[in-house]
């Protein structure tokens, strides 16, 4: 059975481990708080809790989500050699600290540079994939919407990707192979025009679908 180390242990992290529990992948969530994991521990029974070190030696395969800001840090508090040849899914967003602006988040990275590249660079033995960024974490688990969603996934590795988009599958999205890394300066927008209808209008359960024209034989 796979384990599959969280490292983050917010609203993100709780769905995707409970999701990943039902799935039957054995699951812990690296925090600096355990005590604050209690009630999902005692509703989710057979998950562990760990430091962030623990947690990245426990995981056959790794989710990172914790906030964008606090992502490099997280990573070198799980420890290079506990990441190394590991597929890491990265769902952070480079989220600046000041409010929306008429709903659009800033950012704190520029335009042609996305924090998954950041993060790549940091720990050039890790194999990271730009997923669960662009959905809020009411739809990560079997998303209750008219259709299957699209998840756009990118990264250098494409078995990393490959084990992904299985992941997914079972998670109930399509995926959508976007490239390598830099790919991820388009995928990490996709955050902010998600927000926006929240922000501006209460609206938090929707999801992006890619669509194509049908094949006429």
């Amino acid at each position: 059975m796979k384990k599959i180390g969280i490292l983050g242990s917010g609203v993100v992290g709780k769905t995707l481990g409970a999701g990943f529990l039902k799935l039957g992948y054995e699951v812990q969530i690296g925090t600096r708080e355990p005590a604050k994991l209690a009630d999902w521990l005692a509703a989710n029974p057979g998950a562990h809790v760990g430091d962030f070190a623990a947690t990245a030696a426990f995981g056959d395969t790794i989710l990172l989500a914790g906030k964008g800001i606090a992502a490099q840090s997280i990573l070198a508090l799980a420890g290079a050699d506990n990441l190394n040849s590991k597929i890491i899914m990265d769902a952070t967003n480079p989220i600046a600290e000041e409010p929306p602006f008429n709903g659009v988040l800033s950012f704190f990275t520029e335009p042609n540079v996305s924090l998954m590249e950041q993060l790549q660079a940091a720990f050039p033995d890790a194999r990271f994939v730009k997923v669960f960024n662009s959905v809020g974490a009411y739809a990560m688990v079997n998303p209750k919407l008219p259709d299957r969603p699209t998840m756009f996934i990118s990264g250098n590795s494409n078995e990393a990707k490959a084990e992904v988009r299985q992941l997914l599958d079972q998670l109930g999205w399509d995926a959508e192979d976007m490239g390598g890394a830099e790919a991820a300066r388009a995928i990490e927008p996709l955050c902010r025009l998600w927000c926006i209808p929240g922000f501006r209008n209460n609206q938090w359960n929707h999801a992006f679908k890619l669509l194509r024209p049908v094949s006429v034989s």
